[in-house]
């Protein structure tokens, strides 16, 4: 009983550890590259080396950090080349669960949709960069969710966690991808809501494939090409 007890504790601290570790990396708090040590981590948020270990596979797994033997671990880093195959995944995804959105009759689900953007209107007007991406990934989960499809949703989350790096600091950076992803996110969220399955795949493929290709230079610039 008691080491039952001791296992779902040391449980609880290693998903805490691995949400407060994701979220420094998907806001560029744990810079691109950044070298991590499991001495350093368990001293900056006060615990043992042991959840540490658990939480460095967790995000080794979910690709947020890269580990290599007698060289350590360090944080994933971005780049052009990194950019452009996680997005031209995520065009041929997103604009399927799109497409499965709209055909479902989940009615209560999608109204909700429109709450969400109201919440991104308000931190566009407000500027706030941080806010407005937390709802706009608020939206995409919702989207995920009444599309109802499991085999979709493991494919997407196999991308997620790189993708938010990248859809965050464009946010930050860039106002014209906060104007563009709005204006064509109340569209999507009109045809989902209106069942029109085709023009919501439609318009989630050229939203993204339009951020994509207009940001590449400034990904390019960021963060380099890549890997040869």
């Amino acid at each position: 009983m008691i080491i039952g007890q001791t296992n779902k504790l040391s449980a609880g601290i290693t998903d805490n550890l691995v949400a407060v570790l994701e979220e420094a990396i998907v806001f560029l708090e744990l810079a691109p590259n950044e070298r991590l040590t499991e001495e350093e981590v368990a001293e900056r948020y006060g615990v043992s080396r042991s959840p540490v270990r658990d939480a460095m596979r967790s995000l080794e797994r979910e690709g947020l950090v890269l580990r290599e033997a007698r060289k350590g671990i360090w944080v994933t880093p971005m780049s052009l080349r990194d950019f452009d195959e996680i997005y031209r995944c995520r065009i041929a995804l997103e604009a399927i669960a799109a497409e499965q959105a709209a055909r479902s009759t989940n009615a209560k689900l999608k109204q909700q949709l429109w709450l969400v953007l109201e919440e991104m209107k308000r931190a566009r007007e407000a500027g706030d960069a941080r806010r407005f991406f937390a709802h706009d990934v608020r939206g995409s989960e919702l989207i995920y969710e009444i599309a109802d499809d499991q085999t979709l949703r493991r494919l997407l989350k196999g991308l997620e966690k790189q993708a938010l790096r990248y859809r965050y600091h464009l946010y930050r950076r860039n106002q014209s991808v906060v104007d563009l992803s709005l204006d064509d996110t109340a569209r999507i969220f009109e045809a989902i809501t209106e069942g029109d399955a085709d023009k919501s795949f439609k318009l989630q493929r050229d939203l993204i494939h339009r951020i994509w290709h207009e940001t590449r230079d400034e990904i390019r610039s960021e963060f380099g090409e890549g890997r040869p």
